[in-house]
């Protein structure tokens, strides 16, 4: 399996309910740096997984979507805990859509999965990974 990794960062607001967060049921700031790991099984015909200029501008697009923000503040995550690992599924789904619409160009067809990782800091992270659907 062949792989492209990009790399950006995004800076937030949040806080989470319950006992199990203690101080950070109160509300504080995380800048996250996030690497993007794109897979497929074989090279497209240019020799490349993926155009990495447009991988990045996929990236940087979905994480300007969040960026300064409170996620408290969101609707989309009312009633959520936005903690890393569920951080790191939304940038997934927001990536994948991005991909199924066409803006990582028509050699992404080949991508087969891809992986993202929210970095806490130099100690601590988490990810999330899957399988993306085959396009014709």
């Amino acid at each position: 399996m062949y792989s492209v990794n990009v790399r950006d960062h995004f800076m937030i607001a949040h806080s989470f309910r319950g006992a199990v967060f203690g101080p950070a049921q109160r509300l504080h700031g995380a800048t996250y740096v996030v690497d993007l790991e794109l897979r497929r099984a074989e090279l497209d015909a240019d020799g490349v997984v993926v155009d990495i200029a447009l991988a990045t501008e996929v990236l940087k697009s979905v994480l300007g979507e969040l960026n300064l923000r409170n996620l408290d503040e969101d609707p989309a995550f009312a009633g959520r805990n936005t903690t890393t690992e569920f951080m790191a599924r939304v940038i997934f789904d927001r990536v994948a859509a991005c991909i199924d619409a066409g803006r990582l160009g028509p050699h992404a067809s080949g991508l087969a999965g891809l992986r993202v990782t929210l970095n806490e800091s130099h100690v601590a992270w988490a990810a999330y990974e899957g399988a993306l659907p085959a396009r014709p």
